[in-house]
């Protein structure tokens, strides 16, 4: 469970804190220190890191030849710059991973929504849910979502009610309309199955 004040301080403010839970939750970690190495798909056993230098360590020696994922939001290491010797620390700091995490994982979002096409908010746990795929693949319908320009626009706040009373499992919202929440949910689900014939080509 991320810690509300962390949320409120250091993650990026186009994305509700209900998303940025369901975020961490989904494509995270719990551990700050986490580092996750896979090469060729495959998972690479490394030494669970104890301080941040351990980390940092860890990242250095497998950047550049492995896809290397650190701390809260395991973020992807060396995106932008292949050198080592470019990594910062600060990306085991906490507050920093959610910063730079959630900030790449707003833009992921407004990449997948651009190519739903100005989506209704009912379709937003769909968007959600092949945004987290992008984060933990590095790829969208061909695209590599962490070096592909943002798009822009408002699309993670303009939707997030939707998901909010479902992500929020009613915490923050229980004053807020809970009769809704099933047929939000029910939305959600009609929405999915309909979105599932899009696989195999648009």
């Amino acid at each position: 469970m991320l810690d509300a004040a962390l949320i409120q301080q250091c993650a990026d403010p186009s994305l509700k804190p209900a998303i940025v839970e369901q975020f961490v939750t989904a494509a995270g970690s719990s551990d700050p220190l986490a580092v996750t190495v896979k090469s060729g798909g495959r998972l690479i056993l490394v030494p669970k890191a104890t301080t941040q230098d351990e980390a940092m360590a860890i990242v250095r020696q497998h950047v550049g030849q492995a896809v290397v994922r650190v701390g809260l939001t395991q973020f992807p290491a060396g995106v932008g710059g292949k050198d080592a010797a470019d990594l910062k620390p600060d990306l085991i700091d906490p507050c920093e991973n959610l910063r730079k995490g959630t900030a790449m994982f707003a833009k992921v979002l407004r990449i997948v929504a651009k190519w739903y096409g100005n989506p209704k908010s009912d379709v937003f746990p769909q968007i959600f849910e092949d945004a987290v795929y992008a984060w933990k693949t590095g790829e969208f319908e061909g695209v590599s979502v962490f070096q592909a320009p943002d798009p822009g626009g408002d699309v993670t706040a303009a939707s997030a009610p939707a998901v909010n009373e479902d992500v929020a499992n009613g915490e923050d919202q229980e004053d807020s309309q809970p009769e809704r929440t099933e047929e939000n949910r029910n939305a959600g689900s009609a929405e999915m199955r309909i979105d599932l014939s899009r696989i195999g080509g648009k």
